[in-house]
């Protein structure tokens, strides 16, 4: 009895040493180039535990395995967790890796151990008597000048107790080996700036000595953020380090992220740490083609406000806006005889219209600039769902000045109380329809105070967006406020409902613009979508229209009717597809000009190779680029004189959002289209033309380029006029 006893005793206290150690890991799977094992750091579970997962790899000689980003080819190891319901893994932890050149290429990963850490997170709620089951399955890529998925599967079990540490040493050195890699949060402010060729990382290391960093290199968190196999060339200074990489196809729209691996020397030996980095833009870094940022250096506050007060008074003029000028005229005519309190109160009711929808643009373009977000002045014209409903819009106020839907009062009801509150209204939104419309241009003056606010904070960026819409308001203002100039306008009469009338054409031709946008945005199934939608709010309105004369609750029923279908106009578009690619590829322009799209390397490498360029940086939302492209880079002396002077003729596409086209607006002090820009070909400065364009002037802009010789050689030169 006493011998059954021991023998049952010692096996308990084995089972229990079992649990203790060797349970907390799972048996190692060696493939033919990885021994993996998945190990637990606590040696039992208990409710609300955090135990922390070790995935170990040993590698064969010469191979390796991948990071998060793996560089130029590759693929990050994975773990596929198997667990409880109620218990959570999160991601992996990764170590930072090394650059692992292979030929032309650099990938990043780890060679001889790979570390992968990861939380299991046990809620409240687990029974404290309950052991805790783990499966696990991992997928990598594992290479030399070869490679070959592998995979395994892992099982443990944690019992049940508290969640003290594993008393192996072998595992605590692991777990304690993990943890020294990992990157840590950089105590240091860093930020980032771009350019065509360079993207440069800034740490302001202020207390490091220049001799004491090593070597340095960035890792990105994200593919394509920066060429992995270009060198990195590091310097320190006062100002701290300095990192400047080659930017790769996906250069960063907002905050560069990733990890930097500093090599420094203490004194005691060579140190290498990985600091987690999170850099958001600083001010643009000129551009290796030449660019530099003029405007928004070159004035001040003073100046800003005055170019946004112009560019508003201008922007009445430009095509944009055009359609939207035919409401206000209406309006103005058909208040023009109303006494002078109430002409006033229309006049501040369309500037108050105005200075709200800008004050929406401005906060959410300021917002999203300070996110590190990639864009500029027309952004949300860059979304097709806008656009759309941006078309359906104006074709349904275009149904209303045709006469078959009337929205607000009467004409003939101006005087009333009612009439009154309503005109208001309608005032108002004609001004948030004007500042709506108004963005797709660009008026002169416009870039430089645009520019200037974007790199303002943000109290300053918004009073320079208002004082632009204020320029806008004044005119229609001005004629509110001062009864003597809008009572020489001609009398309201019969003849003003011809004139609306005929004024919903421009509105239509917009909407058909639109659509026309929308083709270059999400091709025919967008256009499809769009169309449909245009038909259903033509038929509510019709349904509307024809209920106008039958009994009341027919006319109740009809009008349900209408507002049914009118709803139903917005369903194709969420069928919309997502935003295509930039629809630029080279072609030829209606001067017989052959262009092609641009490209910062190509543009680079025309610059080095000493050849003039012209740049033509536009949108197929952009009236203003349109109407420059037809009146003056369409004619036939243009094309002459690109081709005598050897002109390589580049057009950037914005219709859809673009980051390098971004960045390159930006190097120039800009942040909306149209942009054109000569370089010469020897090399000199570039030269900014103005944002409207005449033949004239582009042909005077072309008399002050060299010729190239390329193009002497084979002829002689003639006048470019």
């Amino acid at each position: 009895m006493f011998r059954r006893s021991t023998l049952i005793s010692c096996l308990a206290v084995l089972l229990a040493w079992a649990s203790a150690t060797g349970i907390a890991s799972a048996n190692a799977v060696s493939t033919e180039n990885v021994t993996a094992q998945l190990i637990a750091e606590q040696s039992s579970v208990e409710p609300g535990a955090r135990i922390w997962m070790l995935l170990h790899f040993k590698i064969r000689d010469g191979w390796h395995t991948y990071w998060q980003n793996p560089g130029d080819s590759g693929e990050a190891t994975r773990i596929d967790w198997k667990l409880p319901a109620g218990v959570t893994a999160g991601p992996i932890q990764w170590p930072y890796p090394h650059p692992l050149p292979l030929g032309p290429l650099t990938n990043y990963g780890y060679e001889g151990e790979a570390f992968h850490l990861a939380e299991i997170r046990v809620p409240e709620s687990w029974p404290a008597d309950k052991p805790l089951p783990i499966e696990a399955e991992a997928h990598w890529l594992v290479c030399e000048k070869t490679c070959i998925p592998e995979q395994a599967a892992f099982a443990l079990t944690l019992p049940a107790g508290p969640a003290g540490m594993t008393t192996d040493p072998e595992k605590t050195e692991l777990f304690a080996s993990a943890r020294a890699l990992l990157p840590v949060e950089s105590l240091w402010p860093a930020t980032h700036a771009k350019s065509d060729a360079e993207i440069s990382l800034s740490l302001a290391a202020v207390d490091l000595e220049a001799g004491g960093i090593e070597s340095a290199h960035f890792f990105p968190a994200a593919w394509g953020v920066v060429e992995p196999a270009a060198p990195q060339v590091l310097s320190v200074d006062a100002k701290g380090i300095t990192l400047a990489m080659k930017p790769g196809a996906a250069a960063p729209a907002g905050p560069l992220e990733g990890v930097l691996v500093l090599t420094s020397n203490t004194g005691d030996g060579t140190v290498t740490r990985g600091l987690t980095i999170s850099a958001p833009i600083a001010a643009p870094i000129a551009a290796a083609a030449g660019a530099a940022p003029a405007e928004p250096i070159s004035i001040g506050i003073g100046e800003a406000l005055l170019f946004a007060l112009i560019g508003g008074l201008i922007l009445n003029l430009m095509p944009c806006v055009f359609p939207v000028l035919s409401m206000k005229a209406l309006a103005l005519l058909q208040h023009a005889q109303d006494d002078h309190a109430t002409l006033r109160m229309h006049g501040i009711a369309y500037t108050a219209g105005i200075l709200v929808c800008f004050t929406a643009l401005a906060s959410v373009l300021i917002a999203l600039k300070a996110g590190g977000e990639s864009v500029g002045w027309g952004f949300q014209l860059q979304s097709p769902l806008f656009v759309a409903i941006m078309a359906y819009l104006l074709f349904f106020l275009g149904l209303s000045l045709s006469g078959f839907v009337t929205v607000g009062g009467s004409i003939m009801g101006i005087g009333s109380r009612l009439a009154a509150r309503s005109g208001y209204a309608g005032s108002f939104f004609t001004g948030v329809l004007a500042a709506v419309v108004a963005t797709p241009c660009t008026a002169p003056f416009m870039g430089a105070a645009i520019g200037f606010a974007l790199t303002q904070d943000a109290a300053m960026s918004l009073g320079v967006f208002l004082v632009l819409g204020f320029g806008l308001a004044l005119p229609y203002l001005l004629l509110t406020l001062f009864p003597a100039l809008s009572r020489r306008l001609p009398k309201p009469g019969p003849w003003m409902e011809r004139m609306k009338q005929a004024l919903a054409f421009p509105l239509y031709a917009s909407a058909a613009w639109l659509v026309w946008v929308l083709s270059l945005q999400a091709g025919p199934n967008g256009v499809a979508a769009a169309l449909a939608g245009l038909v259903s709010i033509a038929f509510a309105v019709w349904i509307w229209h024809a209920a106008g004369s039958a009994k009341k609750v027919a006319r109740r029923v009809a009008t349900g009717a209408a507002a049914a279908i009118a709803v139903l106009a917005f369903l194709p578009l969420a069928l919309l597809p997502p935003t295509s690619a930039p629809t630029t590829t080279s072609g030829t322009s209606k001067a017989g000009l052959p262009f092609e799209p641009y490209d910062p390397k190509r543009l680079a490498a025309l610059r080095a190779d000493g050849q003039a360029v012209f740049l033509n940086m536009t949108a197929a939302w952009c009236i203003t680029c349109l109407v420059n492209e037809r009146v003056a880079l369409s004619s036939r002396k243009i094309g002459d004189a690109f081709e005598r002077r050897g002109i390589t003729y580049m057009k950037g596409d914005w219709t859809n959002r673009d980051g390098s086209i971004t960045a390159l607006l930006e190097s120039f002090g800009r942040n909306g289209v149209p942009l054109y820009v000569l370089y010469p070909a020897d090399g000199s400065d570039p030269q900014i033309l103005p944002q409207l364009l005449t033949e004239a002037l582009v042909l005077d802009a072309l008399r002050e380029l060299p010729v190239s010789p390329r193009t002497l050689s084979h002829g002689s030169e003639r006048s470019p006029s």
